[in-house]
């Protein structure tokens, strides 16, 4: 069994590909983060307001069906 040197300053140096996943990591860790804290405010708002996520976003008239219906968006009304 031979035991070649391995150059150390090279073994410790991240490649680009490990740069690029590490802050893939951290991005996808801040996006997941900034959807649970999203939905946790519109939940709390909710609550407060009586107006469901939709609603405070300006979907609720899709949800609710009118707008949906008086444009043909649906093949149905409800």
């Amino acid at each position: 069994m031979t035991n070649t040197p391995v150059n150390v300053a090279s073994a410790q140096e991240p490649t680009e590909q490990q740069i690029h996943m590490d802050q893939l990591k951290r991005a996808e860790l801040f996006n997941g983060r900034a959807a649970m804290l999203g939905l946790v405010i519109g939940i709390v708002v909710e609550g407060l307001t009586g107006f469901g996520i939709a609603h405070q976003i300006g979907l609720g008239a899709l949800v609710d069906g009118y707008a949906a219906c008086r444009t043909q968006y649906l093949p149905f009304c409800f």
